[in-house]
């Protein structure tokens, strides 16, 4: 069985590449070859080698088996019945309960077969991009992802179909070896089977044993409304298949939202920024803002500050998880429009302005500063 490509130069990050740098390189090569949004011929194929070296790197176990030279044909592990640790790939003891259990049993004989328990899928990971109103009113949009199924030639045997796999004549079953070590027996993993107990003589010809095949799955998924950037949203379900029959792991998909050029988040809430004139801030104004769904008028109280913030209660996104009754707030933030030129009558106007609010608005500064 050939030997995996290098998922570390798959991604483009170094072998001592922490998770996070994984997660994140993954995240910014799976957003730039994901199907849905790259139409290039080689764009799905490229996607796949991602999600596999994703799906391998991103798991401490799987990660650690890889780096000392185990085989994963399509990125699943040692054959369709799992490896584990020591495997054909490691040679890595068993836990200390094999090692007690070894102290009685010297010859490794034909013991009852031990088949491992059936395991549950990997969870997925995916990005999606929705644009601000998308994430503010909630949306279905496509996702595409690669994943593992049962192959539909060996329905997941991993053997060729007519056969099956039979039992390992090294362990004869056991899915372990023992090695005698003075007064002990230390048991390991048998390295014939990978601890499975079984055999495939006849690998399948579509997964070559494997008992997964890799393919791209596409969903229609509800993005719920008041979603923000790195929202994360989960498909249960929806994840790798499991091995011997355990269950799917789950499908995350997190949400990566547009930028609006006027509503700027800020915890439950948005922030607008108004600009008011100078004339507006001394004497006061009704103005018009906008909202989510509209426009509403505010007054200006005279007299206003640069900065003053006024705020429409339940007039922001809905509140993810609360219902839609749950709403947050739009704060206004007036900002005094100063303009860079003036006319000529512009300042005159503002001349006659300064001889008449005549006064040093630094005065009081100044005299608490020289105390």
């Amino acid at each position: 069985m050939a030997r995996s490509p290098d998922y570390y130069k798959v991604l483009g990050v170094d072998k001592k590449a922490s998770q996070d740098e994984i997660k994140k390189a993954y995240r910014k090569l799976a957003r730039k070859y994901h199907p849905d949004t790259n139409k290039e011929a080689a764009a799905e194929e490229r996607f796949k080698e991602v999600s596999e070296a994703y799906d391998v790197l991103s798991d401490p176990e799987k990660r650690k088996k890889y780096d000392r030279g185990g085989l994963f044909p399509g990125g699943g592990g040692a054959g369709p019945f799992g490896g584990g640790a020591g495997g054909a790939g490691g040679a890595d003891f068993g836990s200390f309960s094999d090692i007690l259990s070894g102290i009685f049993n010297t010859g490794g004989g034909r013991g009852t077969r031990t088949r491992p328990a059936a395991e549950r899928g990997n969870d997925l990971e995916t990005t999606v991009s929705l644009s601000f109103e998308q994430a503010i009113d909630g949306a279905q949009v496509p996702v595409s992802v690669a994943t593992h199924s049962a192959c539909p030639t060996c329905r997941g045997t991993g053997a060729e179909p007519g056969t099956q796999p039979v039992v390992c004549p090294v362990c004869h079953g056991r899915g372990v070896e023992s090695q005698g070590q003075g007064l002990f027996s230390i048991t390991r993993p048998c390295e014939r089977c990978g601890g499975s107990g079984t055999v495939i003589e006849q690998p399948c010809h579509t997964c070559h044993g494997e008992g997964r095949m890799r393919e791209l799955k596409k969903y229609r998924v509800n993005i719920p409304a008041g979603v923000k950037d790195g929202s994360r949203i989960r498909l249960a379900g929806k994840g790798e298949a499991g091995l011997r029959g355990g269950p799917a792991g789950d499908l995350f998909v997190i949400t990566h939202v547009s930028e609006s050029p006027v509503f700027k988040p800020k915890g439950d809430n948005l922030e607008v920024e108004v600009p008011i004139t100078v004339a507006e801030a001394i004497r006061g104004a009704d103005v018009e803002v906008p909202t989510l769904h509209g426009t509403k008028k505010l007054r200006v109280p005279g007299g206003t500050k640069h900065g003053t913030v006024q705020r429409l209660r339940g007039e922001g996104p809905q509140m993810l998880g609360k219902g839609a009754s749950q709403r947050g707030d739009i704060h206004y933030r007036f900002v005094i429009d100063v303009p860079d030129k003036l006319s000529d009558e512009q300042r005159e106007a503002v001349d006659a302005l300064s001889k008449t609010m005549n006064g040093n608005p630094r005065e009081r500064l100044m005299r608490e500063a020289r105390r």
